[in-house]
């Protein structure tokens, strides 16, 4: 039995989906798509795929559900302070109870945690401050026994994962919608109007036909296209940001971070105002 293999053969046996990664990489081979669905606690699947090469190993924290507490340490040596710094500041006195905690190739910590069952919890980034990420529904995390550049991922604490800490669940709940209102763009009718409604009808349609774990990107995306608009003067801003918000709403994005990913799109756009002919 390869050590990769063990290692899986452990995280599954703990009722955590398994699949595999790239030897000595952090992502899935080449070709093998569709991670979420595929990821299994099935031995003998397991046994098939690290029978092949000895690969690294994913976890699928949705299907397995954790919450992981991805504590990283900072890239800039001028930087001082780690995520685990940051998450110690945060709690002040609350707790922070001990559980399956993981060593990253790059010396941050992987807190695992059981995902609560009332409250639908996404991957986040820098949510809980400087150097903090999350893995929840939507992600994974590199398993340990995995082999990267940096160095390997290691087990530093064995114990059962226990329930992510209340303070921690209210902090990553995503903000409520605000209440949905019709979104319309008032327009003319003459050849200039018609492409524009064509123009937005386009890039809604991106983002509500994106695949499951593209919708950040395509909400990117269309911000930055109808962001050359606003710059062009030839839509108003507030009217495209609501019209951007309905559509991330229809795909399930939460409102935080289609918010930020809208106002960084729309920036993009802005260096590159486009106008439209009459």
């Amino acid at each position: 039995m390869t050590n990769s293999l063990a290692y899986a053969l452990a995280a599954a046996a703990r009722g955590w989906h398994v699949f595999p990664l790239a030897p000595g990489t952090k992502v899935p081979p080449r070709g093998f798509t569709s991670w979420a669905a595929k990821a299994t606690t099935d031995p003998d699947q397991l046994r098939a795929w690290w029978g092949r090469e000895p690969y690294n190993i994913g976890i699928a924290t949705g299907p397995s559900n954790l919450v992981v507490i991805d504590l990283d340490t900072p890239k800039d040596t001028a930087d001082l302070h780690t995520g685990a710094d940051t998450l110690i500041t945060l709690a002040a006195d609350r707790p922070i109870p001990e559980t399956f905690t993981v060593r990253t190739g790059r010396g941050g910590t992987h807190l695992y945690y059981t995902a609560p069952k009332s409250i639908h919890l996404a991957n986040t980034t820098g949510t809980l401050g400087h150097l903090i990420d999350t893995r929840a529904a939507g992600g994974y995390v590199v398993c340990p026994g995995s082999l990267v550049p940096a160095g390997p991922y290691a087990v530093t604490n064995p114990a059962h994962a226990v329930p992510l800490p209340d303070w921690l669940a209210v902090l990553l709940t995503p903000a409520p919608l605000p209440p949905q209102q019709p979104v319309t763009i008032t327009l003319g009718t003459d050849r200039r109007a018609t492409y524009l409604r064509a123009a937005i009808a386009g890039e809604v349609e991106r983002i509500t036909r994106s695949p499951e774990h593209g919708h950040n990107n395509a909400l990117y995306q269309s911000a930055v296209a109808l962001g050359q608009l606003v710059a062009g003067r030839e839509l108003p801003e507030a009217d495209v940001t609501a019209l951007l918000l309905d559509a991330a709403r229809a795909v399930g994005q939460p409102y935080g971070e289609a918010c930020r990913t809208i106002a960084s799109g729309l920036r993009a756009g802005a260096r590159r105002p486009r106008t439209v002919a009459a």
